[in-house]
């Protein structure tokens, strides 16, 4: 098997490429999570001191929705924001996530992905050097080029953190 990162021929040629490693992030994602149940989902590992799958997940959600609106140049509607939000809860932790399958949080996620396709199908790589804020003070800014990378690495990130809680929950039984 040759693995290779072309991109989609849909979009513009950087543009494809970047949306192409948060798609198969997103893919890689699915896979390292299937078969996940309830109770491994919200397992926060030794001593519960971690974040949870169901957290992280979530959280890739909220961040990545934020930035799809950012790429548009648009608020976040309310909705969404009550949806998938808060960033952080008053502690400034990730807020706590239960009650959920894993089935909903990745087709929530799923969503989202999809709605950053429609929105990349739009651009040039000329937009990539769009420069937008992204702290809730609009005291950061970036490149969409950048945003997109960001999108991708974060979820790598967070997926080796699931890896983790994988190998932790396994040796429970």
């Amino acid at each position: 098997m040759v693995f290779d990162l072309s991109g989609e021929k849909h979009m513009a040629p950087m543009v494809g490429l970047l949306y192409g490693a948060v798609k198969e992030n997103n893919q890689r994602l699915i896979s390292i999570t299937k078969g996940m149940t309830r109770d491994e989902l919200e397992y926060q590992g030794p001593a519960g001191k971690f974040n949870s799958t169901a957290q992280l997940i979530n959280h890739l959600t909220y961040v990545d929705i934020h930035w799809v609106y950012r790429i548009k140049g648009e608020v976040l509607p309310y909705s969404l924001e009550k949806a998938y939000g808060p960033a952080r809860d008053d502690q400034g932790n990730i807020p706590l996530v239960q009650g959920f399958s894993l089935h909903t949080l990745v087709s929530h996620y799923e969503q989202v992905i999809s709605e950053l396709a429609d929105v990349c199908v739009q651009l040039t790589d000329q937009d990539l050097t769009s420069i937008v804020s992204f702290s809730h003070e609009n005291e950061k800014q970036a490149t969409i080029r950048w945003g997109l990378w960001h999108i991708a690495d974060h979820s790598r990130y967070h997926q080796a953190n699931i890896n983790l809680l994988r190998q932790w929950y396994a040796q429970l039984s």
